[in-house]
């Protein structure tokens, strides 16, 4: 199969792309692949909203710009905290244009939320379902583009590079070049070869690497794991943003459901197991503190006290006001017994984004040749040691907008490309026990868990390591004997992506913004990025 533009990936950053192609080249084809179905992305399950300044009478870019830099401890990338803000207002506009219901005012001004980190209210959003709202028009609107073709229940296998032409590659070698990708075609489990003029890797994030997060279950790091053995630059995958507030439901393992911040931002209060209101002897800022900071003090409040969660009060928000807003929350929490007039909510901290990832330059190129990244799976400089809440929607925007604009100024065509070779499987075999595969799942997000959290040590991160080789030889070993299915590919996938997360967190010698490690707890003269 050949496309003039691929996408790997149907939430906000793969589809904001596709569009931008199509509409500009009607004639060309736009095929946009994604391994379940169309809607199943991170994106759907972003509750809070979209931040951007739109009110700017109370609010500025520069305001935006510096509770971004405040947020992200040193590390985030000033130019591009500033082009994201800036340029994001008229993606938000797009967005609106493509169909995006926000809620509105009375009259007819939008409702602007709060959140972590935020010192304005300036959080566009619709309920408590923003992001299904998102996706829900992005499709209504790639449906009427004919050259957009979703193809949905594919696996990708892996980039096609020179390194599958014969060569030799590694991380030195100059100019590697992405002619496409390796898929399982899960319907007909064939191998199929698809060559793209420019692809977009928009595969989200790897929260599933964890026994607990508000990540679907496709969040397995592909992307990432797919560059990296690519030969391509992962940077500052040691920051992983744990959401303080997932749903405690005792047993349930997976994707927890997500209470989002601007409950908090509306007036919930965390408390412990003896009703303490506990955040102000942590933060001046109490409740509505940087992520980083509320998901540690959640953590150490459920250590001294033993517990495996704390509350968030919302007993005194008017029910009228709580429904309205969050009507997605209270039918959950009505569903398992849960009044919230009269209960508190039970939360603990999950597994919630990735700040690292595939790095990128300020247009989305990676370092390999005609392979973009963005949205959750890229790495751009905008986060830095810490994201601010309700700023990835936006980034995915900005950054595919971006990687949209500079692959059209260097098209090619894959009628130029070397003879790429179908995929090899000779001396492959069927899996004759898929135990060996469940429970390598089970082991590696054991491992994560319990030793590269929310806080880390030394010792954790060696023991995770050396874990984490044994899986890798493990696993390696069945892979090259055994025909592929999407569980092992994800799980080599997971196991490389915690790799990552390891290595970075070995790395930097500091305590810094999501990486708390008590062997360090000071931050470092040094402020650098961990690229591997």
């Amino acid at each position: 199969m050949q496309t003039d533009f691929l996408v790997i990936g149907s939430g906000i950053a793969g589809l904001t792309f596709a569009l931008k192609a199509a509409k500009k080249y009607p004639d060309q084809k736009v095929t946009v692949i994604t391994k379940t179905a169309a809607d199943e992305t991170n994106t759907k399950y972003a509750q809070g909203g979209i931040a951007g300044v739109t009110d700017f009478e109370r609010d500025s870019f520069d305001k935006h710009i510096e509770d971004t830099l405040i947020a992200g401890d040193g590390l985030c990338n000033k130019a591009v905290v500033e082009i994201v803000v800036k340029e994001g207002v008229d993606r938000i506009q797009e967005l609106i244009e493509w169909g995006a219901q926000f809620d509105k005012e009375a009259d007819g001004d939008y409702k602007l939320g709060k959140e972590g980190g935020h010192g304005e209210f300036r959080i566009l959003h619709h309920k408590d379902v923003t992001g299904k709202e998102i996706e829900r028009a992005m499709l209504e609107a790639v449906a009427a583009h004919p050259n957009i073709e979703i193809i949905k229940h594919c696996f990708v296998l892996d980039l096609i590079t020179q390194h599958h032409l014969g060569y030799l590659v590694t991380k030195s070698t100059p100019d590697i070049d992405c002619y496409g990708v390796y898929v399982l075609n899960l319907k007909t489990n064939e191998i199929e070869t698809i060559l793209a003029g420019t692809t977009l890797l928009a595969t989200g994030g790897n929260g599933q690497v964890y026994r607990s997060t508000t990540n679907p279950n496709i969040a397995t790091g592909d992307g990432v794991a797919m560059v990296y053995r690519a030969k391509g630059r992962i940077e500052n995958m040691e920051f992983i943003q744990f959401h303080p507030t997932a749903l405690y439901e005792p047993g349930v393992r997976g994707q927890s459901f997500l209470i989002t911040e601007a409950v908090r931002g509306d007036g919930g209060i965390l408390r412990n197991k003896k009703g303490e209101a506990f955040m102000e002897r942590y933060d001046e800022r109490k409740d509505l503190a940087p992520r980083d900071i509320v998901a540690r003090a959640i953590d150490s409040e459920m250590k001294i006290t033993g517990t495996e969660h704390v509350y968030l009060d919302v007993r005194h928000i008017p029910l009228e006001k709580f429904v309205e807003h969050f009507p997605n929350i209270y039918e959950k929490c009505k569903s398992i017994g849960i009044d919230v007039t009269k209960d508190m909510i039970p939360v603990a901290p999950a597994a919630h984004y990735s700040c690292g990832g595939i790095k990128t330059n300020e247009w989305a190129r990676t370092s390999i040749r005609n392979l973009y990244a963005a949205g959750e799976c890229a790495s751009t400089g905008l986060h830095g040691a810490n994201r601010l809440a309700s700023n990835s929607l936006l980034e995915a925007m900005v950054f595919a907008h971006r990687a949209f604009l500079d692959c059209t100024q260097q098209r090619r065509s894959v009628n130029d490309f070397p003879p790429v070779p179908e995929w090899n499987a000779t001396g492959t075999t069927d899996p004759k026990e898929m135990i060996l595969i469940t429970q390598s799942l089970k082991e590696v997000q054991q491992v994560m868990s319990d030793y590269v959290g929310i806080v880390r040590t030394n010792v954790r991160l060696q023991r995770a390591q050396k874990r984490l080789d044994l899986l890798w030889e493990e696993t390696e070993l069945l892979y090259q004997a055994t025909t592929v299915s999407p569980q092992l590919c994800e799980l080599r996938n997971m196991i490389t992506a915690s790799y990552l997360i390891v290595k970075g967190a070995q790395f930097r010698k500091e305590s810094r913004g999501l990486h708390y490690n008590t062997d360090y707890p000071a931050k470092s003269r040094l402020v650098q990025n961990i690229v591997l």
